[in-house]
């Protein structure tokens, strides 16, 4: 029997949050974009598995959809602004602002954001890209 989509990312987060592998999660998350293709969680978590792994290319447009999706998400804008930094793409600053603002007006996304930042540097030490965000973010 197929997984719905809904268990099948909450696994995948649940697997991601004990530890698993960025590369061994990808194919999970593409398969939930796949079979869910409004899904801006899923695309968000997709993008930053790839940002783990050294896939920018892959990880920019994946989160171009998670913020097409979902302007309001915080986090797809990180990752998008991630992904544009190592992919030397134009138009950073915008993205940064507003995802400033909306870590600004709800402090929960703030705790998210700040979490998942610290998790990034966590599995991927000495992230430049990150540790530029971050600074932005929560030091600016």
């Amino acid at each position: 029997m197929t997984q719905t989509v809904e268990a099948l990312f909450d696994e995948g987060i649940e697997r991601y949050k004990a530890g698993e592998a960025p590369e061994t999660l990808i194919p999970v998350f593409k398969e939930v974009c796949d079979r869910s293709r409004k899904n801006s969680s899923a695309w968000t978590c997709l993008a930053w598995l790839y940002l783990l792994v050294d896939k920018p290319t892959q990880a920019y447009e994946a989160a171009s959809k998670a913020v097409k999706l979902n302007q309001q998400d915080a986090q797809a804008r990180v990752n998008l602004v991630l992904a544009m930094l190592e992919c030397d793409k134009k138009g950073v600053r915008s993205h940064v602002e507003v995802a400033q603002q909306l870590i600004f007006a709800v402090p929960e996304l703030r705790e998210e954001v700040q979490q998942n930042v610290e998790d990034g540097l966590t599995r991927k030490p000495n992230w430049k890209a990150l540790e530029r965000v971050k600074v932005w973010l929560f030091e600016a």
